[in-house]
């Protein structure tokens, strides 16, 4: 007999994440965000806050780093205050990381996701428990690698796939210096789909999926991703390398296109008699007086039955 579809959550759902000790949303508004990094306070462009800052301009003017946008998307030049170093020490929880200040506006690791690191990090203890076996977990577009230490650290093999060279170079420094370098990760450089297109091909299967993909990208070797081309083929095949055992598939996006209920939509279709739940909806951050949140993307997530943590 086989198994039912799953089913999807009626209404959508908000992973909030709150500051912690290496990161605040300290101020928003007009545009823009003011944040902490460490000993770093960061003024980044986010065109959404549309209301006006609750501190007075003199804390925006304290800021030790301000992101100068360009007309392309995502570019433009950090203006600094002083000469900062190239790399300085974060930590959530047990995970350690550097934060760098990238060409690309953000700071080498998105802190709305530190929400989805603790669901994934309860989702890896119970799948542990619930096999009896160390749970094998593909992490796609894995970046710096925050989420992958995440998952080893809670007791998972992980397989960390990035087209970025250099983002797997720093991925390793953070295993290195988060003292998991010898825990079961694999840090491959490859572009996700052919990756993922040969996994299916050796009949690999993992019990957990996490695809973190970019509206647009290229891989090693000039290959092309567009997200509302390619992610439906690619969650299909991500599809067939879940297990028998298999406990979760995340996927989150940041198009502006695309919404909680597009990917939970293409979630089901691709999971069709699987079973299990869907979740959706957006990714959070909450500003430190707890008065404003800003949605900074969508998730959805598919959990097997009885595997919510």
């Amino acid at each position: 007999m086989s198994s039912p579809d799953p089913t999807v959550a009626d209404l959508p759902s908000v992973m909030r994440t709150q500051g912690w000790a290496d990161y605040g949303l300290v101020d928003s508004g007009g545009g823009r965000k003011l944040e902490r990094y460490g000993r770093f306070t960061v003024v980044r462009p986010e065109p959404q806050c549309l209301w006006a800052p609750a501190l007075p301009a003199a804390a925006w003017e304290a800021a030790d780093a301000v992101f100068d946008p360009t007309d392309e998307e995502d570019a433009g030049r950090w203006k600094l205050k002083d000469q900062p170093p190239q790399a300085w020490p974060l930590a959530w929880q047990g995970v350690r990381f550097n934060g760098r200040f990238t060409s690309f506006r953000h700071l080498a690791f998105f802190p709305e996701q530190a929400a989805n690191w603790a669901w994934l990090d309860a989702a890896v203890r119970k799948a542990a428990q619930h096999g009896g076996a160390q749970p094998r977990v593909l992490n796609l577009f894995g970046y710096t690698g925050v989420a992958s230490l995440v998952m080893a650290a809670a007791g998972a093999a992980v397989t960390h796939v990035d087209a970025s060279k250099r983002a797997v170079a720093w991925a390793r420094e953070n295993a290195a210096l988060s003292g998991l370098a010898e825990r079961p990760v694999r840090w491959i450089t490859e572009d996700a789909r052919k990756y993922v297109q040969r996994e299916v091909r050796r009949g690999s299967r993992y019990e957990g999926i996490v695809l973190d993909p970019p509206k647009y990208g290229r891989g090693p070797d000039g290959e092309v991703w567009r997200l509302f081309e390619h992610l439906p083929e690619l969650v299909g095949l991500c599809a067939q390398l879940l297990s028998e055992n298999a406990r979760f598939l995340v996927l989150n996006a940041y198009a502006e296109r695309i919404s909680g209920a597009a990917l939970s939509g293409l979630l089901a279709d691709r999971l069709k008699g699987r079973g299990g739940r869907i979740e959706w909806g957006e990714l959070a951050l909450v500003q430190a007086d707890g008065a404003r949140e800003i949605g900074m993307g969508f998730f959805a997530r598919w959990q097997a039955d009885g595997t919510a943590p």
